[in-house]
């Protein structure tokens, strides 16, 4: 082989190597929420993604210098579509429960809230046990872990699902209800709005491991642990260089990350 041919192939070979390595530095990450949360997800009038956890993916894709796309996926369809390769990972408030983590892997924590109760303002209930809300009718978000600790605490009440959040709270505030159960945060944003005067937390249920989890953490396929790592590593960055704490003091004036 002339030295001219194999000139001429080292430089091909080396050109297929740096395209191959900006290929891959290029690679984008779909990150699903749900887009129906707030404060941490919800859509603008213009169909914009906003919120915490939005902000939270982009700090966490900033710092492990990766190309991100967040799209809108709704709640009850959000482990399947990841399983579907739908997009790639899951930064939706969606606690780390030992029931998930027979489907999905997970990184660590990033934020980790109480779960809380609402009534109405004139309401009767006074505090958050069994007996307190037997014979009541109680709002939550389906396939949540605030449905799963209803169904398994609350026997004597008639729990209603419901797909969104935003729609226990519509009932809620037309009277339909008795009580809602969610985060604390979500509670406590709603009810600062108008649409949410009608009522008050009546208390914080007791943490149940099993049902609660280790606190909200990004979710990834079954065995896609280099990529929950990287998440982990990329929490720990941004906890660490203020950035988190930048971003909770936009929404929150408490450290939702938890204990």
């Amino acid at each position: 082989m002339g030295i001219s041919k194999r000139i001429a192939l080292a430089a091909t070979a080396a050109l297929a190597l740096t395209i191959g390595m900006a290929q891959a530095q290029e690679k984008t990450i779909k990150i699903a929420t749900e887009g129906a949360y707030p404060p941490y997800n919800s859509l603008t009038s213009d169909g914009k993604l906003v919120g915490f956890d939005v902000d939270i993916a982009n700090a966490l894709c900033e710092e492990m210098k990766v190309k991100c796309e967040i799209v809108a996926q709704e709640w009850d369809g959000m482990i399947p579509a990841l399983q579907a390769g739908k997009f790639d990972a899951i930064i939706a408030q969606m606690s780390i429960t030992p029931e998930r983590k027979e489907k999905i892997d997970f990184s660590k924590k990033y934020i980790n809230t109480p779960a809380v109760i609402a009534v109405a303002k004139d309401s009767d209930i006074k505090g958050v046990t069994k007996e307190d809300l037997a014979g009541k009718k109680i709002g939550v978000q389906g396939s949540t872990i605030h449905y799963n600790y209803a169904e398994k605490v609350f026997t004597d009440s008639e729990i209603k699902s419901y797909p969104t959040a935003e729609e226990y709270k519509l009932d809620m505030a037309n009277g339909r209800l008795d009580a809602v159960g969610d985060d604390a945060v979500t509670m406590g944003n709603w009810l600062e709005t108008p649409d949410g005067a009608c009522c008050k937390i009546v208390g914080t249920v007791p943490n149940m491991p099993e049902i609660h989890g280790d606190g909200a953490g990004v979710g990834v396929r079954k065995g896609e642990t280099a990529l929950a790592d990287q998440f982990t590593a990329a929490i720990a960055a941004i906890r660490a260089n203020g950035k988190y704490k930048e971003i909770n003091d936009k929404y929150f004036k408490f450290d939702v990350y938890g204990d």
